[in-house]
């Protein structure tokens, strides 16, 4: 293959790829997508024929290759990656540009390493956040991308076609393989322009049908500094796509059909006046689409909850710790009034969220993330996602953590080991109660009843969670076994506390709570006996066990749980 074969005119391949993490509408090949498009946007690159190729870890390729790998004795990622490196050589690359993250690190470079076996002058490019975090932190790549791509890739490839791939390169962001610099010194690539950077979704390039839903960049940027975070090191400021576009993309999207939306937008109500701008649009152009949002407790107030209640959505928030003393220590603030209130506006317009905890932050201990548990349930979130922390290349908590006495891996996902206050045995124990906590509560959809049967047992929540995390004997249950689960659990612990005439109604908010979030997820029918008559147990007076037990007349109910014409509905039937 001539490196300079551009310059006959003759068309030559570009390959953007990525390893996906999972199979899902949340995990698409958006930041190789991005660097398509730019390629294909630039006029001086027209001779370029540009192709998208994305693998996933659970497809059926990857998980062959990988088992076959294990049981051959080289190792299932070295033959994954040489699955991948086949599959990419099939289409005759001039060059690869390849999209790293902290799950695909390691295989993308092997990935490379082999494809060069089978095309040795195949020109490989990384970028991502991995990347830029550490671009000389590659033994396989030829140049990686610190930052941005859509400017800094296409003006490499015009410098090969023009120069070869020996050729001198001085492109800010760009790093080959003999570049030396000092560490903490990387310079990222000039960032194109809002106005300027082309959308893989309307020039064709992403179809979000493809996947299921999509990933949707309302801007890029973060005006915070949280120190665990790759933005820790990146502007502090926030750069909004054009009204213009997004309004396109979501008419693209709803006549795609697609189901769900993942808004990556770190901030998304940053900004107020353009959260409740883009809020309308969506209730305007994609109605009955779901939409996963990540915002800021601190900027919600009752107006942007009334909005939020309008569109059919879940928001993320990243609680981290409830103490703020922990939280300083990676850049962020907690006012915990402050906090509970503005989630309350939540709770009353009815609105969907979820709170993201993490364990082994600097200083934080066992029992302060036991109590951030505690503090995260009162509020009654849908869902609490629990992670270890990762001390990321590139970011400031990477620069800081030996200071605090961390030590984590080295190799990805760079999980903490143990900190002076979190020994390994105690992350273990979090690992165990996160895991618990995500049965129970979170696959479980107790966020309906949990608080109320929690009350009469007079105990916090972390120790209840913990308690049940002693009865786990596997890692994966089915719905209906972990309502068998939580219904076996409630019963052994109001017994024992002599809470035996709750028992009735606890098992029945269960019963009902667990086939009403079945129906609503994959339409699936129930039928069940319950102790009261249903619209009894779905009332507010439930909520209260014990005035429900001492005045509510028992009723043997058999009770079918469907998908009606208004969503999902109950009836008795004998």
């Amino acid at each position: 293959m001539n490196e300079k074969s551009g310059k006959t005119g003759e068309s030559l391949t570009i390959v953007c790829t990525t390893v996906l993490v999972e199979t899902s509408p949340q995990a698409m090949p958006l930041g190789a997508a991005c660097i398509a498009s730019a390629i294909k946007a630039n006029p001086n690159l027209k001779t370029f024929d540009v192709q998208l190729v994305d693998f996933s870890r659970e497809e059926d390729s990857y998980t062959k290759a990988f088992a076959a790998g294990e049981k051959g004795g080289e190792g299932g990622e070295t033959a994954a990656a040489r699955m991948i490196a086949e599959k990419l050589s099939k289409e005759k690359p001039f060059a690869v540009c390849f999209s790293v993250y902290v799950w695909n690190h390691t295989i993308l470079d092997k990935a490379a390493f082999e494809l060069k076996k089978i095309i040795p002058n195949v020109v490989c490019i990384a970028g991502g956040p991995e990347v830029t975090a550490n671009p000389q932190n590659f033994k396989n790549f030829d140049y990686t991308v610190a930052g941005q791509g859509e400017i800094a890739v296409p003006a490499l490839l015009e410098r090969i076609v023009e120069s070869g791939k020996n050729g001198k390169v001085e492109i800010p962001g760009i790093y080959c393989s003999s570049s030396k610099c000092a560490p903490g010194t990387v310079t990222r690539a000039v960032p194109c322009s809002p106005e300027l950077t082309p959308s893989p979704y309307l020039d064709g390039t992403l179809d979000p049908a493809k996947y299921g839903g999509a990933l949707w960049e309302l801007a890029r940027g973060c005006p915070f500094k949280c120190s665990y975070c790759y933005e820790s090191k990146g502007e502090k400021k926030i750069a909004y796509f054009p009204m213009e576009r997004l309004e396109k993309e979501i008419e693209l999207f709803a006549k795609k059909k697609i189901a769900q939306v993942f808004v990556l937008d770190p901030t998304y109500n940053a900004s107020k006046e353009r959260a409740m701008k883009m809020l309308k649009t969506i209730q305007k152009k994609a109605p009955g689409m779901f939409f996963y949002f990540e915002a800021r407790a601190e900027f919600i107030d009752r107006e942007l909850a009334s909005a939020f209640s309008r569109v059919p959505c879940c928001i993320q928030f990243g609680l981290q710790s409830s103490n703020p003393d922990v939280l300083k220590k990676v850049h962020r603030t907690l006012d915990r009034k402050l906090f509970a209130r503005n989630i309350g506006f939540l709770n009353e317009a009815g609105v969907t969220f979820g709170f993201d905890l993490i364990y082994g932050l600097p200083t934080d201990n066992l029992q302060g993330f036991k109590n951030s548990i505690d503090f995260a349930l009162s509020l009654y979130p849908n869902n609490l996602e629990l992670f270890c922390l990762s001390v990321l290349p590139g970011t400031n908590l990477h620069d800081d953590a030996a200071g605090y006495g961390m030590v984590w891996d080295e190799k990805p996902p760079y999980h903490v080991v143990r900190t002076p206050e979190f020994s390994e045995s105690d992350l273990a124990k979090a690992e165990r109660l996160s895991r618990a906590t995500n049965i129970f509560y979170t696959q479980g959809r107790a966020v309906p009843w949990f608080n109320a049967v929690l009350h009469p047992l007079k105990e916090k929540a972390s120790d209840f969670l913990w308690e049940f995390s002693e009865t786990l004997d596997r890692f994966d249950f089915s719905s209906e076994e972990i309502t068998e689960m939580q219904k076996a659990f409630v019963r052994r612990k109001y017994r024992n506390a002599h809470l035996d005439k709750l028992v009735p109604i606890a098992e029945d908010l269960i019963s009902m709570h667990g086939a009403l979030g079945r129906c609503t997820f994959d339409g699936s029918e129930s039928t069940f006996t319950t102790n009261y008559h249903p619209d009894d147990v779905m009332s507010e007076y439930a909520m209260d066990l014990h005035f429900f037990a001492k005045n509510a007349g028992k009723q043997k109910c058999r009770v079918l749980v469907f998908e009606g014409k208004n969503g999902v509905d109950w009836k008795t039937v004998r």
